[in-house]
C-alpha cells in the first residue's frame, strides 16, 4: 500500500466520520484532540503525563494533517497552509490550555495518617511514647 493510498484511506475514514456523526470537521478536531489527550493523561498517571498527553495530540494533530496535504496532493487539490494550521489550532486548543492549568488540577499529596505535622519537629516514635 503506498502513502498516497493511505492518505486516501485517512480522508475517507474521516469524511464517514464527519457523515455518521453530523458535526462540523472542526468540531471533531476539537473532540478527537480532548479525548486522545484524556485517554493518554488517565494511562499515564505519574510524573509529566500533561506533557505526554499534549505531545500525544500534536503528534496526532500534525500526523493527520500530513495524511491530508499527501490525499490534497494524490488528487491535486492543496489547500492553502492556513486552513492546515487552523485545522492544528483546533486540535491544540483545549489541550495546551488542560497542559497549561494540569498542575492545579492534580490533587495534593496527603500525609500519612502516623506522620507528625510538618514543622511540628516531633519524631513520630517520641510520640507514641509519650501516649
Amino acid at each position: 500500500m503506498t502513502l498516497i493510498e493511505i492518505a486516501s484511506l485517512f480522508e475517507a475514514q474521516k469524511l464517514s466520520v464527519i457523515d455518521a456523526s453530523g458535526l462540523a470537521k472542526d468540531a471533531l478536531h476539537i473532540y478527537f484532540g480532548l479525548a486522545l489527550f484524556l485517554a493518554v493523561r488517565l494511562v499515564w498517571r505519574w510524573r509529566g503525563g500533561w506533557f505526554v498527553a499534549w505531545l500525544a495530540v500534536l503528534a496526532m494533530a500534525c500526523g493527520g494533517e500530513w495524511l491530508d496535504m499527501t490525499a490534497e496532493a494524490g488528487k491535486s487539490a492543496i489547500q492553502p497552509d492556513t486552513a492546515h494550521w487552523h485545522d492544528i489550532w483546533n486540535t491544540m486548543f483545549w489541550p495546551t490550555v488542560l497542559l497549561l492549568v494540569g498542575r492545579w488540577l492534580q490533587p495534593k499529596a496527603k500525609p500519612a495518617a502516623d506522620a507528625p505535622e510538618p514543622g511540628s519537629g516531633e519524631d513520630p516514635e517520641r510520640s507514641f511514647e509519650q501516649a
